[in-house]
Formats: structure tokens, C-alpha cells, sequence
């Protein structure tokens, strides 16, 4: 059944004195189509600063929001108001299965021996395709244990697989990390799971369509929870790993020690089909 996903979030700086010439990129806005999601509304407010607010599109199609003030008194917020439906159909067809950034490693996906001797025990399995993708997925879930304060957004697959523990951008992470080495192109997700109070990482997958071959369709796969991602999921970004889509970033003149606090609500409602 068709969903829609109702997000209101804010992100506030606060600054221990003024500061100049503050330069930030969010990434907090969904593209108008992804997959079975389609964008029905989208805002960012700044508020605490006089800003220039710009948009652009990055290579992967995610909306990049550029903020920049010549001064910031004390705090800036941002504050994100996005709808989405989720249309309830199969996984669409995709164009990358043949993309060089969805195979190849990156910084923080890069295989160490660990990585390199899971791949192999999981290519002896015999699967390929959707059932190598599903047992690469409960392999990352069955391996780590979920941990706060243990890694950080720079922690690489590799450190996050050695202690066997992280949040959901470790999963994310060592699974693709693993796919890659399968021969499989995944891409990292960035997004919101109804349920979570923060933001939330997944992974697609690209993947033979069923009953057509020739097709390609990005499946979605949530390592963390041991599960396909499904009607819940509210996707903001993709991209190679982590750092092509941090949620938020920037840099300002002033005194060092800006902190950054966070709340948001995100509802789901069923959409009522009319008929005609």
C-alpha cells in the first residue's frame, strides 16, 4: 500500500562567540524521484544568521544545499521540512550497473585481509546475485554489534570489521565494502527509518530484475536491522560511502568549539486510493 513519510528535523549550531564567514553544506533534502519515492514537498529554513541559501545537484542526483553568512551572532539553525510517498512498487529500473564508483573501493571501503577472507568464504557459498546480496547483508548483521562511541564517520570498513562493532554507517560500510569485493555495485544510503531518532545508513544494491535479466533494479538492504529496507525508509542521499554524503559539513572564521545538537519527527500515514 502506498505510504507517505512526513519528516521535520533541526539542526542547530551554537557557537561560544560570534563567527565570520560561515560556509556550510546540507545534504537533508530528497531528489524529486528516487526509486518508489517520489518528493510531494521539500523546505530548508535558516534561521539565527542572514544567509545566502543556494541549491545544486551533485553527480549521484542528491540535492546539495549551499548556506553561507558573512556572521553568525551566537547560533545558526536549520530547519527541514520534507513529504515523501512511497508508491509500494517493485525496485525500478537503474543505469549502474556498469559504474566504476559503485565497484570500486574508496577511503573508507578500502579491503584489508579480513574483508578480502569473508568475500572468498562468501563467494564459496555458490550463490549469486539477489541470494549473495542477502547473505552478505545477514553476514554484516550477525557479525557486528551495534555500539555507540566506538568509530566515528571516519572510521574506514576495515577498523569498524577488526572491533566488530559501530552504528549503522559501519554497517553500511563493511557491506560494502563486501559487495564490492563480490563483484556486486552497491552504493551507501543516507536517510531516516521511522522509529530512529537520528539519521539512518542502508545500502542498494544493483541487482538482475526478476524475470528480466538484462534489467537492472537497486535493491535496498539494511544491515543493521537484518532486513530489505522497505516503506519506512525515507532516502535522502547516495553515494560511494559516507563522506559523498554527510548530512552536514562546513567551516566558519572564529573560535573553535561549535556544537551541533539535532531533533527531528518523522510520521508514516497510510495514503487512501481513489478509485474511479
Amino acid at each position: 500500500m502506498p505510504t507517505r513519510l512526513v519528516l521535520q528535523q533541526t539542526l542547530r549550531y551554537d557557537y561560544p562567540s560570534p563567527v565570520r564567514r560561515l560556509s556550510h553544506q546540507l545534504m537533508v533534502l530528497p531528489p524529486a524521484h528516487h526509486g518508489d519515492q517520489v518528493r510531494i514537498a521539500s523546505s530548508l529554513e535558516v534561521t539565527g544568521a542572514t544567509a545566502v541559501v543556494t541549491e545544486s545537484v551533485d553527480a549521484f542526483g542528491n540535492i546539495a544545499v549551499d548556506v553561507r553568512a558573512a556572521r553568525v551572532q551566537s547560533r545558526v539553525e536549520f530547519v527541514v521540512r520534507v513529504t515523501v510517498d512511497r508508491q509500494g512498487r517493485p525496485p525500478t529500473s537503474v543505469d549502474e550497473a556498469d559504474d566504476r564508483r559503485l565497484l570500486d573501493p574508496t577511503a573508507l571501503t578500502e579491503p584489508d585481509g579480513a574483508l578480502e577472507a569473508a568475500a572468498r568464504r562468501l563467494l564459496d557459498s555458490g550463490d549469486a546475485g539477489w541470494p549473495l546480496a542477502d547473505r552478505i547483508n545477514a553476514w554484516v548483521a550477525a557479525t557486528m554489534r551495534y555500539r555507540h562511541d566506538v568509530t566515528s564517520v571516519s572510521t574506514t570498513a576495515a577498523e569498524a570489521l577488526a572491533v566488530g562493532q559501530g552504528v549503522c554507517q559501519d554497517y553500511a560500510h563493511v557491506m560494502l565494502a563486501l559487495c564490492r569485493l563480490c563483484r556486486l555495485p552497491a552504493r551507501y544510503v543516507s536517510g531516516h527509518l521511522v522509529g530512529e531518532g537520528g539519521s539512518h545508513a542502508w545500502v542498494e544494491v544493483v541487482l538482475p530484475a526478476p524475470g528480466h535479466p538484462s534489467s537492472q533494479v537497486a535493491v535496498a538492504f539494511d544491515p543493521t536491522n537484518d532486513r530489505r529496507a522497505g516503506p519506512t525508509y525515507l532516502t535522502i542521499a547516495v553515494g560511494r560511502d559516507y563522506a559523498d554524503v554527510a548530512p552536514t559539513h562546513g567551516t566558519y572564521t572564529g573560535r573553535p568549539g561549535g556544537r551541533l545538537s539535532s531533533c527531528k519527527t518523522l510520521g508514516q500515514e497510510a495514503i487512501a486510493l481513489v478509485l474511479a
